[in-house]
């Protein structure tokens, strides 16, 4: 079952798929019943007329026979509708047949205008929708007075009604139906769409193993974006790999000549250049070995020894061997669950990072089993807080030169030792690396 944050999203595509689902049916509904509503009208006024002309008929047919108006029978202008006198005035003379006149389409409003019925005998038809006493006229016009008759039509006007309330309540309930099903419809492909954002935001995080491969949905549009999206996590995959083994290959190969390098700078005469390849050769000696370090921890061959440790003592030891001016702050802090050495590596990293490509004064407080390392430099670029540490890039040219290893080597480590490693920019500026580590269990205590 969806989450309640995502049934409450109105952007979600349930809702939408909801929403237009539910304008369709109303739109059909809505056809529907307008045409139903009118050819039932159609047909009842047809009905009440032919029956009016009917009663017209007969009312003649007793004057005639016996001379006077028949009960039924109206003569009296005052009485009949406006419009139907003015019809019956205005209709042809005797004996003219309209061209293609028949039974009018009267309308279900009072006093509306209808096609009037006009035969031979100048006979003509009239609706007076009246909501109390709605009636069908038919009138002609006999020795040169108006002669008219017409029919109660309430229970047509409520049958017709209920058929129009009939419609409205089955409406709503088919919609109340058709509403929840579609959004239990809809579930099915946002399912899989919430299933393929999970696994690109997994790939997104550097988990490039991560893939789709969702069944059902043969040849559909979700499907094609989870093939294409397991097709380019392949291909970063191996491209990943391929840039691994590069840079693999490459510190093996240079480690060999540069051993050579190391031990003829060693046999150098005392001097400025022999100082200068000295210092050389040892940048390009702690370049190969951060570039095998990298390797390994790529390769997922690094593995820690966990054991509980006094935090602040060992960053105090690591502080020490760099041998950089640190303001340092520790605090009563627990026994933190840790390999040292690997700790080791990335309190160093962190300062020396801090000393090289930001500036100031670098503090490091130790805060329960928390680690902060932070400069009052320019700060870390905008690149690097949003996509972390990438190697062979240092960001922002204020923060100084570099390879880009350092931080992504103490990235890998903690990694590695199950810590969380933090960066972000302080309010009044400096760069802030924040370690988290495990605190040591109970029993490891003991």
């Amino acid at each position: 079952m969806p989450s309640a944050p995502a049934l409450l999203n109105r952007h979600s595509l349930r809702w939408k798929f909801a929403l237009l689902v539910t304008l369709a049916c109303c739109a059909t509904a809505l056809t529907i019943g307008i045409l139903v509503h009118n050819s039932t009208r159609d047909r009842s006024m047809h009905d009440g007329a032919v029956k009016a002309l009917d009663a017209l008929s007969q009312v003649l047919d007793e004057y005639e026979q016996t001379g006077t108006p028949p009960v039924g029978a109206v003569t009296n202008t005052e009485v009949m509708p406006d419009p139907l006198v003015r019809r019956l005035r205005s209709s042809p003379r005797p004996g003219r047949v309209l061209p293609g006149s028949e039974i009018p389409k009267a309308s279900s409003t009072a006093g509306t205008a209808h096609d009037r019925r006009v035969t031979a005998d100048e006979e003509v038809t009239w609706y007076d929708g009246n909501p109390n006493r709605p009636r069908m006229w038919a009138a002609r016009t006999y020795h040169g007075d108006p002669l008219a008759t017409s029919v109660d039509m309430t229970p047509d006007l409520l049958t017709r009604q209920a058929l129009d309330r009939h419609m409205w309540k089955y409406a709503l309930v088919a919609l109340a139906v058709i509403v929840p099903l579609s959004l239990l419809l809809a579930e099915l492909p946002h399912r899989r769409l919430r299933h393929v954002a999970r696994t690109a935001r997994r790939i997104a995080d550097g988990d490039l193993t991560s893939r789709i491969s969702a069944g059902g949905g043969r040849g559909d549009e979700i499907r094609e974006i989870s093939t294409a999206l397991d097709a380019m996590a392949d291909s970063l995959h191996g491209r990943l790999k391929a840039e691994q083994r590069f840079t693999a290959d490459v510190a093996h190969e240079l480690r060999t000549p540069l051993m050579g390098l190391v031990t003829a700078s060693g046999l150098l005469d005392e001097g400025e250049a022999a100082d200068l390849v000295r210092n050389r050769v040892e940048a390009l000696r702690t370049l190969v070995e951060e570039l095998l370090e990298i390797s390994r921890l790529d390769a997922g061959a690094e593995s820690a020894e966990l054991r509980p440790v006094p935090l602040a003592e060992v960053v105090a030891d690591s502080l020490a061997r760099t041998g950089l001016p640190v303001r340092f702050a520790p605090t009563a802090a627990p026994l933190a669950e840790t390999d040292p050495r690997r700790l080791d590596r990335i309190v160093t990293n962190l300062v020396v990072n801090a000393h090289r490509h930001g500036g100031g004064l670098v503090e490091v407080r130790v805060t329960a089993t928390t680690v902060t390392v932070r400069d009052h430099g320019p700060g870390f670029p905008a690149e690097l807080l949003a996509q972390g540490p990438q190697r062979f890039r240092t960001g922002s040219v204020e923060r100084g030169r570099g390879h880009g290893l350092g931080l992504t080597i103490a990235l890998g480590q903690a990694q590695v030792i199950g810590a969380g490693l933090d960066f972000a920019n302080a309010p009044d500026g400096g760069a802030v690396a924040t370690l988290r580590l495990p605190a040591a269990s109970r029993s490891a205590r003991t």
